[in-house]
């Protein structure tokens, strides 16, 4: 047998699968982290990209493109992070990544570049509660680092260190939740109140309204310098009363030791609230309500199996930033209570987008608005994977709901910061 003959053709052969495979590895250099229903674990994937921000590596959101994926360079440490924490990811070749661009391009997406990682705090009180908070949770899980901050940092200035305050589940009128009724002789309850008093105290003020509303005046000025807010449940509409509140007394004496003004409803100013306007305040403080601003009632009247909220759909190019704040792998998203669940809609004010609302209903679960140089979300409910969380239940883990989309809304908040507007080009 002549090996010669067969020697040549197989030493081309080697040497175009060499050539083949050199020129796959030099292509190959962009990581795409898919966000579509292929996803492993979309909310680790946000902490992804937090961590390539930290690294200093800028990373592309491609809105709309495959549930709003994330675009980087495919370095060895971030396809080790990747496989550390579970995220799927594909690697891209020249032609694939042109390819992407020019569906983006041609279609209702936008590519938009993420810097810098933002500076993360939460106000949070410095003191245990008996229930948790999905926010801190769903950082936590994904691994973004942040800052507890409360009422004494606030006040001392420490929100111009920050990009990001999302507020924990907290009442700003000073009426500790509105749980007298049910929880008044439980340990916890008068050991919040007893805690809120002595800092209230220390901090130079008589009653512990006045010192909530100190610290919401002071978030706006946050906010209106820049700053970025997202606040869930009663930190939502509570935050817009107390602000409304600023010449008034609304608490009742099992709250700070006297009757509210009689005239508070007609005292209330609307011109100092950032997102609602016109709402009824709940008089009666054995009620567990602060306003007619809370829908929960109805959400309750329809069940867990008929509660469902719809994400609105926008121009990526047109309206990048309610785009972003909305990027999920569905459009339908199971709704969940909170002592604030959603927003009564002819209460929000004309120049506040939403974000998502109940179907054929007067009801907002999810808004965006800006103030001053800043802007703020608003997100009806407590927990997205716990319908009904009660007072002492056991907190959501995250590790069985890693696809969740309603937690993926909090995440697009924890990641608008970072953001600035990239034009493509093809």
């Amino acid at each position: 047998m002549n090996f010669r003959k067969f020697l040549f053709p197989l030493l081309l052969l080697l040497l175009i699968l060499n050539i083949s495979l050199s020129a796959s590895t030099v292509y190959a250099n962009k990581l795409l982290i898919y966000m579509d229903l292929a996803q492993t674990d979309h909310l680790k994937a946000y902490g992804i990209a937090y961590w390539c921000l930290e690294q200093g590596q800028n990373v592309e959101w491609l809105l709309n493109y495959r549930g709003g994926s994330f675009l980087a360079d495919a370095t060895n440490e971030l396809q080790k992070m990747c496989k550390l924490r579970g995220v799927a990811f594909q690697l891209l070749g020249g032609a694939e990544f042109g390819i992407i661009h020019s569906t983006i391009e041609e279609n209702n997406m936008e590519s938009v570049l993420l810097e810098k990682a933002p500076r993360m705090a939460v106000y949070v009180p410095p003191t245990q509660q008996p229930w948790d908070d999905a926010v801190r949770m769903a950082l936590e899980y994904a691994e973004i680092p942040y800052t507890s901050i409360y009422d004494e940092e606030v006040l001392g200035g420490d929100l111009a260190n920050y990009d990001w305050l999302h507020l924990h589940h907290e009442d700003f009128t000073g009426q500790y939740g509105r749980f007298y009724a049910s929880f008044q002789h439980a340990a916890w309850y008068k050991k919040q109140v007893s805690d809120s008093e002595t800092i209230a105290n220390k901090l130079g003020f008589d009653k512990v309204s006045e010192c909530k509303k100190a610290v919401a005046f002071k978030i706006r000025e946050y906010i209106a310098n820049g700053g970025f807010l997202f606040a869930m449940c009663s930190a939502t509409d509570t935050y817009d009363i107390a602000l409304s509140a600023i010449k008034t007394d609304i608490c009742d004496f099992m709250f700070d030791g006297d009757a509210p003004n009689a005239k508070a409803q007609e005292q209330l100013d609307y011109t100092q609230c950032i997102a609602f306007e016109n709402f009824k305040l709940e008089k009666n403080p054995f009620v567990y309500e602060f306003s007619n601003i809370d829908m929960s009632d109805y959400s309750q009247l329809r069940g867990a199996e008929a509660d469902y909220f719809t994400l609105f759909e926008f121009s990526a190019k047109y309206d990048p930033i309610p785009t972003m704040l909305t990027q999920c792998h569905v459009a339908v998203i199971n709704g969940f209570l909170g002592q604030t669940t959603s927003f009564r809609k002819e209460l929000i004010k004309k120049h506040i987008t939403i974000l998502g609302e109940v179907p054929e209903a007067n009801e907002v679960k999810y808004l965006h608005g800006s103030y001053g140089k800043g802007m703020f979300s608003f997100y009806g409910g407590h927990d997205p994977e716990d319908y009904q969380h009660r007072v002492g239940d056991p907190p959501t883990q995250l590790a069985l709901h890693k696809n969740s989309p309603g937690y993926r809304l909090i995440l697009n908040n924890v990641l608008f910061p970072a953001a600035k507007k990239k034009k493509l080009k093809t």
